[in-house]
């Protein structure tokens, strides 16, 4: 038995084998692309490494696709083969593992919690807990549980920085935006390769309309963090918020076409990233040409792949986009069956607010901007379960308001719209365009 960089105890004789795997996880902290060529090569070296399978298939789960459920259940079973004599800290992630591979992500997040409480010092529980509460809504989680940590490491221990990224992010979720960008800029500073306290940091700025500053903080050039995978084009996303908000629509859509448009892979976060935006300037009335095309022919690929509620969301707003009617009925009704899974945490939420938010977006695409606004707002101060953040889920606020107005409900958009200027006083050119609308009649 060794020790990993973070001096916990791993079931391996491999040196090479727990480089690798450290290397591993640095990278994945980093979002860098050879994350899993290092994994591979601690496999290589020591094929009944159990944190390299483990490692494996968390990799495999993160790419938010039920397709790779075949390759994760091997690996779990390879992983479940070799834990005799294993500690039990990797024993828990197989556990972590299985009940995430199965649907069970609250069950998941608690075995990874469990795990901090024994071992603070285990990043990859950290990250992944972070992760995945994050996909479920759990913003408390997301901040208590990096603050448990980094109350526990001292400053000089490794991965304490990535920690204080995370309970950055934990503190902008909650609203404690003060908090929030003192932790962010402190673990930027500590490694500019933190990619997350650098997205961190751009939430603050993005719920406080200081869209300015956050073109500045995101100021890279077109091709910048090369060596890092999708979650980059995350950041590419913020800078086009903070574009579009000056009116800079042009800039926005050359940025979409260079950095954000969704590849052939129709990685979620891609096609998340691409629908909203597209969505976004739809709103304010750009003319986006035939860009949702695309974006649909990968929705209608994965109708019935249902991982996260969130993204079932954006596949529908993409097919509605371009007014794929008979598409959108489709994966309408695989939802309704999906829903019936009471056994699967995502099923459950499909059932108390994504049934409501795919609905409305159909109703949007044929017109029904009554039944968008009955429907959204049913679930709009219900949103948290579905996942993603607070600047991403304003999309559906923005189609609330849009369709209020279309439908002619003056009351009911001037109330929105009030409450969007109170919660966040900079009016910034979105909501300007709306307050333009409402007056216009």
């Amino acid at each position: 038995m060794l020790k990993d960089r973070a001096e916990l105890d791993v079931t391996t004789q491999s040196v090479e084998a727990v480089a690798a795997f450290d290397q591993a996880l640095q990278a994945l902290l980093e979002y860098r692309l050879e994350a899993s060529a290092h994994s591979k090569r601690a496999l290589e070296v020591d094929p009944d490494f159990v944190m390299g399978l483990v490692f494996r298939g968390l990799m495999l789960m993160q790419l938010g696709t039920n397709q790779v459920h075949g390759k994760v259940a091997q690996t779990l079973d390879a992983a479940k083969q070799r834990s005799r004599g294993c500690t039990n800290r990797e024993r828990a992630h197989i556990t972590a593992l299985e009940h995430w591979m199965h649907g069970r992500t609250k069950s998941a997040c608690d075995t990874w919690e469990q795990i901090l409480v024994e071992s603070p010092g285990d990043l990859l529980a950290l990250r992944l807990h972070h992760f995945t509460s994050f996909w479920r809504g759990e913003r408390v989680g997301l901040r208590d549980v990096p603050a448990m940590v980094v109350g526990r490491l001292g400053s000089q221990a490794w991965g304490y920085g990535f920690a204080v990224g995370m309970l950055a992010f934990g503190f902008e979720e909650s609203g404690d935006y003060g908090r929030a960008e003192e932790w962010g800029r402190a673990a930027v500073d500590a490694n500019p390769n933190d990619l997350w306290a650098i997205h961190a940091t751009a939430h603050v700025l993005e719920m406080q309309n200081r869209v300015l500053e956050g073109t500045q903080w995101l100021d890279q050039p077109v091709g910048s963090w090369a060596d890092r995978n999708p979650f980059k084009d995350h950041l590419w996303w913020h800078t086009a918020l903070f574009w579009l908000e000056q009116g800079q629509l042009e800039q926005v859509l050359t940025l979409y076409d260079a950095e954000i448009q969704a590849d052939q892979s129709g990685f979620y976060l891609d096609v998340q990233n691409a629908a909203s935006l597209l969505m976004r300037l739809e709103l304010v009335e750009c003319d986006v040409g035939s860009r949702w095309e695309h974006l649909a022919d990968l929705a209608e690929s994965r109708l019935d792949d249902h991982h996260l509620p969130f993204t079932d969301c954006h596949f529908m707003m993409a097919l509605a986009g371009a007014r794929r009617l008979d598409a959108a009925e489709r994966h309408l009704k695989s939802l309704e069956e999906f829903a019936s899974h009471d056994e699967v945490d995502a099923a459950r939420v499909i059932g108390s607010v994504g049934l409501a938010i795919t609905r409305a977006l159909y109703a949007y695409a044929r017109d029904d901007h009554e039944q968008v606004v009955s429907l959204l707002s049913t679930v709009r101060r219900n949103m948290a379960p579905l996942g993603g953040s607070h600047a991403q889920q304003d999309i559906f606020s923005q189609l609330l308001l849009d369709s209020a107005i279309r439908a002619n409900q003056v009351s009911v958009a001037n109330a929105l719209l009030a409450e969007r200027t109170t919660l966040r006083p900079s009016q910034v050119f979105t909501d300007a365009k709306f307050a333009e609308r409402i007056a216009g009649g």
